[in-house]
């Protein structure tokens, strides 16, 4: 960061803490960006209007990119290395393969979030690899996206451990989901996608922290901090309901995805099914 524009930054945090009765705060993704030079949002007060009527120009609070570029991708790697080493949940590092942080592109508008890697994903350390990631693709591609141009994660970056001898995957605990979502914050954070899917029942607990039916959750949009959320099925439930009349329900959310993000929908993607 350019000296002039520390300044700028330290010349606002004073302006705010000398007009409001708290003291400003920054999470530790903004502090990273600070001390390796690469742009913060800063959201500084709303520009007063001059006088009556007069027109905002400014939304409320502003958040303005002191510089007009920025390296999502290095300010990723930090947590990237934080999670292939983290021991927090003894049980699950001791039984994964290793850790599933990402994929994709950390520019992306649009960003799905699952529950946790399975065993295909432990294996290759890449999210929805599998049959259901497969399917995910294939949604993709109806959407108009290469999965490249997307961001994909999980609540848990290690695999939940299951007993020996079992087969198949168990969902995350309250207390696992509940350690490991700080990570998946701090994605969030710097990728700040235009909207963000959330893939399931476990994927909205992870990231709302509420609990319900997806009968009761899908189709709707919700706000997870400040990002406009969807909530649909995840593919593995496609996989194993194969009625057309639930595979379109995926693709009515997905069309209210592509609306979200104001991108032209076809008749063909209109009346497609997946």
């Amino acid at each position: 960061m350019t000296q002039p524009a520390l300044d700028f930054v330290i010349a606002t945090l004073e302006k705010i803490r000398e007009t409001r009765d708290r003291s400003p705060r920054a999470s530790r993704t903004t502090l990273a960006r600070l001390q390796s030079g690469f742009p913060v949002a800063v959201s500084l007060p709303a520009t007063p209007k001059s006088h009556e009527g007069a027109r905002e120009t400014s939304a409320s609070p502003t958040e303005r990119w002191l510089q007009p570029a920025s390296n999502k991708a290095a300010l990723l790697e930090p947590i990237r290395e934080r999670v292939r080493v983290c021991t927090k949940c003894a049980h699950l590092a001791s039984s994964r393969t290793q850790t599933v942080f990402g994929v994709g592109n950390p520019d992306a508008d649009l960003m799905f979030v699952g529950e946790a890697p399975g065993v295909d994903e432990d294996q290759q350390g890449e999210p929805f690899v599998g049959r259901a990631g497969q399917l995910l693709t294939k949604i993709l591609r109806a959407m108009g996206f290469a999965r490249e141009d997307v961001y994909i994660a999980n609540i848990l970056k290690c695999r939940p451990d299951t007993p020996p001898g079992s087969f198949g995957n168990r969902a995350p605990t309250p207390i696992e989901m509940q350690t490991c979502r700080p990570y998946l914050v701090e994605q969030i954070e710097i990728i700040q996608p235009k909207v963000l899917v959330a893939l399931g029942a476990v994927a909205v607990e992870g990231l709302l922290g509420m609990r319900g039916t997806m009968r009761e959750l899908r189709g709707r949009w919700h706000s997870c901090n400040g990002i406009p959320l969807m909530i649909t099925y995840h593919p593995a439930y496609l996989l194993r309901n194969q009625a057309p009349s639930e595979k379109r329900k995926v693709w009515e959310d997905m069309l209210q995805v592509l609306e979200r993000l104001e991108r032209p929908i076809t008749d063909r993607q209109r009346n497609y099914f997946l």
